[in-house]
């Protein structure tokens, strides 16, 4: 595990750590299934060990980070199964709020996610994939923010907090990264149209082909997974 030294800033700092140990996760600069060495990552990180650890059980809330005992923490590593179920939940919650996103979103909302999708074109055109990723997410997010539902909102950020380190890896392929944006040029015209139907159909869809890109990696190798059932 290395990584370039990343100085925080003070306030809020168990939430700043967090918030770095999630992008290292994401990025797989910790792999699935690594000790997370707090030494490394307090000199890694500039900070003390008590902030760390506040960081560390945050993660652990979100489901990435498993505390076992006398062992520490380690990253979580999903078995196939639990990808498999986790996506499909996934492309239910973000069909939901898709549908609603079209009936509710408002003109500020809507500028908003295209200006993130021209910045997010511009990253896929630098094949930049840190920033096309970012900005993805971020995409997502605003989407679920426009369906104006707090408690789907809450359930999306829950269970999407598993699956970010496989939704970055899969556009590692080419041909599977143009489809991507395809699928995300065809969300912002549905948006833009209010179209509820075409929303849910595009974001299910989406999500679904993301499942079968990150089973393909798993079995090919391509990403460690967890021993466990498979189907």
């Amino acid at each position: 595990m290395s990584a370039e030294i990343i100085a925080i800033p003070r306030a809020n700092l168990h939430e700043q750590v967090a918030h770095r140990l999630r992008q290292m996760l994401v990025e797989n600069r910790i792999a699935p299934g690594a000790k997370l060495n707090e030494r490394e990552l307090s000199e890694v990180l500039e900070v003390s060990r008590t902030p760390l650890r506040e960081a560390i059980k945050m993660l652990a809330a979100e489901g990435l980070v498993e505390l076992l005992p006398n062992r520490g923490a380690i990253a979580v590593a999903l078995t196939e199964d639990d990808v498999r179920n986790t996506f499909e939940v996934m492309a239910g919650l973000e069909a939901q709020s898709g549908e609603l996103a079209a009936q509710r979103i408002t003109d500020a909302e809507m500028a908003e996610i295209r200006a993130m999708h021209f910045e997010m074109m511009a990253a896929f055109t630098r094949r930049d994939l840190s920033n096309y990723y970012r900005l993805n997410a971020m995409i997502h997010r605003a989407i679920n923010a426009a369906a104006g539902n707090p408690v789907l909102s809450a359930t999306y950020d829950r269970v999407n907090a598993r699956l970010q380190a496989l939704r970055f890896r899969s556009n590692q392929v080419e041909e599977k990264w143009k489809s991507a944006m395809r699928e995300h040029e065809q969300m912002i015209e549905a948006l833009a149209a209010h179209d509820g139907a075409a929303m849910r159909a595009v974001l299910s869809s989406h999500l679904m082909n993301k499942l079968n890109v990150v089973l393909e990696q798993l079995r090919s190798g391509a990403i460690e997974a967890k021993p466990g059932a498979r189907r």
